[in-house]
């Protein structure tokens, strides 16, 4: 994944950067963390010595794939993919209980305004209504162990893969929070007993939610491009501790 001052690069080319962003790396400053000095922006800029353009952004606690356009035009071409439906986004997620086998969440989001980024809005009761999100879900393993961490004496996880057609704040962390499955280590949308349980048992003080593959065209040329991302370390241990590597797809297993 990197030393702490460089992101993991997975395609480079003239137009473009791809990287695998670390769970806890903003993307850019923001107000809602004054606090942090370190962006995926400014360490890839820095990496590839020019400017980078970012279309598209991942939570701070979510790892994976995030990609940087390396012109202002191929920036544009790429968010137009994203604002239309077009980039096909694959997440893997460790989730409380035995999740459905497969599904489609179709559940409208309100929009999650901040105290810090959005207090004008808020000063002004601005919020948009309900916005439509779809997720795609497949269920890949389940767990059960004899260590009564809330109030059941057995307790139940699932490896689960996750498509989003949309791409709502904490879409996913929201969705599975809906059906019932939170993901673990969310500490806003989870719960925390079984946080604690994974950070005390597996040491494993990360959000399980990672963008393990991007599917876009080409700005420049149109060539269909897959983008992929490896686990680190704290999700591997989980996966193993469940004998789930198994359940991943080879690649991600050979990446592992």
């Amino acid at each position: 994944m990197g030393n702490p001052e460089t992101c993991e690069l997975i395609y480079r080319d003239e137009h473009l950067v791809a990287v695998n962003k670390p769970s806890g790396l903003l993307v850019h400053r923001s107000p809602i963390d004054r606090h942090e000095t370190r962006f995926a922006l400014q360490m890839v800029r820095d990496q590839v010595g020019q400017h980078v353009y970012p279309v598209h952004r991942l939570d701070k606690p979510t790892s994976g794939v995030l990609l940087f356009a390396l012109s202002s035009e191929n920036a544009r071409r790429l968010a137009a993919q994203f604002s239309a439906g077009e980039v096909r986004k694959h997440y893997l997620a460790v989730v409380r209980g035995y999740s459905p086998e497969a599904g489609t969440i179709d559940y409208p989001l309100v929009e999650e305004l901040d105290r810090l980024a959005d207090r004008d809005r808020i000063a002004r009761g601005r919020q948009r209504d309900g916005q439509a999100a779809v997720t795609h879900y497949q269920r890949l393993a389940t767990a059960e162990i004899a260590v009564a961490v809330d109030r059941y004496p057995q307790t139940r996880y699932s490896l689960v893969a996750l498509r989003p057609e949309t791409g709502r704040k904490h879409q996913l962390r929201r969705h599975m929070k809906h059906i019932g499955y939170p993901v673990i280590g969310d500490a806003k949308h989870g719960k925390g007993v079984h946080n604690r349980f994974f950070q005390k048992q597996y040491d494993c003080h990360r959000l399980l939610l990672a963008c393990t593959a991007l599917e876009v065209s080409h700005p420049s040329t149109g060539v269909a491009l897959t983008l992929r991302a490896g686990l680190d370390e704290p999700f591997l241990r989980v996966l193993d501790a469940f004998d789930w590597r198994r359940a991943l797809p080879a690649w991600l297993q050979a990446a592992g």
